[in-house]
């Protein structure tokens, strides 16, 4: 069966968040709300949604987001929203935020919006929470039943974060069309267990197509702290194009890869879509794309400021056991790698990875 999911509503501009109630109450959320947000979407937003949800006559509570998405904040979150007889939870700022949002309104049972603040990974319309331990190492992909009922993307935060949250997300939003394509070859299942549509696919593509053309503007316009139509295209990008590509096409190298990095501490002060962007040129060497298409991809990532060489993310390319652990970790039992339409080996990987460093280096 071919299956593809969306959220019921994706709403994003300027200011956005003054809206937060009333596109809440268009898709039949109601109060009391519980906001989990970042200490950065709080500072920035609360006043707007405060004014919202007194316009609409709803109470509602912050829950402030200061850790992983671990299984006890998702418990923790859950408590509280219970406890308060919230009908409905936000999840506002980073990916992390909004995966605990998500995760804590399916174990309360009730709908759930996701507000970010920046637009750093695909992770807002998805049914789908990463989860991690407090030291930040991967643990699960936890997919649930339903997707957001609502994203609401307001461009004005987006615009006044560090560049490199939306550098990031046009790092995870490259992966998108490279890993729907392997997914399609392989004719392997996506995030939420059927073939990919022309549909998923086709957005997959149109992703690459417009972070490609419009990346670095947007990047120009972040550092700027203004508002341009690349940066409006980007974002949609990020959030809508790569979360609809990603899930209903599927995952393969790039995300499995990202997940054998984070055992090593070095790479936890990194973030999601900068380790997935190493995913990426290893899945292309994997792949054995031309040379001359890396060195394209290679001269993007540089325009944006994504890293291309192992250093960047804080690995040593001739720590050859910590290269080997990685590479175990990424193509163990159950991981996406296997999705390619290949079979893939731990030795095949940490020879990828040791050739995207040389590669990158020669560009």
């Amino acid at each position: 069966m071919q299956v593809f999911c969306s959220p019921l509503r994706y709403v994003q501009g300027i200011h956005a968040s003054s809206q937060l109630a009333q596109q809440m109450d268009a898709v039949g959320m109601q109060g009391p709300v519980l906001i989990v947000a970042g200490k950065s979407a709080r500072a920035q937003a609360e006043s707007f949604w405060r004014q919202s949800m007194e316009q609409m006559g709803w109470q509602f509570a912050i829950h402030d987001f200061t850790r992983e998405c671990t299984p006890e904040e998702i418990e923790a979150v859950a408590a509280r929203a219970r406890a308060m007889g919230a009908r409905s939870i936000v999840g506002a700022g980073g990916g992390k935020s909004l995966d605990t949002a998500r995760a804590a309104a399916v174990l309360v049972g009730i709908p759930f919006a996701l507000a970010p603040s920046i637009v750093s990974t695909d992770a807002p319309t998805s049914a789908l929470s990463v989860v991690y331990d407090e030291q930040g190492k991967f643990l699960e992909y936890r997919i649930y039943k339903r997707n957001p009922d609502l994203v609401i993307v307001d461009i004005s935060l987006v615009a006044n974060a560090p560049v490199r949250f939306l550098a990031a997300g046009i790092g995870d939003a490259l992966s998108t069309y490279f890993e729907a394509d392997a997914c399609r070859v392989s004719r392997k299942t996506n995030m939420r267990g059927g073939l990919s549509t022309q549909a998923a696919y086709t957005i997959a593509r149109a992703c690459f197509d417009t972070i490609i053309a419009d990346g670095a503007d947007a990047c120009m316009a972040v550092k700027s702290k203004i508002v341009t139509p690349a940066l409006e295209r980007v974002v949609e990008a990020n959030t809508l194009l790569s979360g609809l590509g990603f899930e209903s096409s599927g995952l393969a190298a790039a995300h499995a890869i990202h997940n054998g990095l984070t055992i090593l501490p070095a790479t936890h002060d990194f973030l999601h879509g900068e380790k997935v962007t190493i995913g990426v040129l290893a899945q292309l060497v994997l792949e054995g794309k031309p040379r001359a298409f890396f060195q394209d991809i290679i001269r993007f990532l540089r325009t944006v400021g994504l890293p291309t060489r192992l250093a960047d993310i804080g690995v040593n390319v001739n720590d050859c056991a910590a290269i080997q652990l990685v590479a175990q970790r990424a193509t163990q039992m159950g991981e996406t790698i296997h999705n390619e339409p290949f079979e893939v080996t731990a030795a095949m990987v940490a020879d990828a990875l040791v050739a995207v460093d040389a590669l990158s280096a020669a560009v």
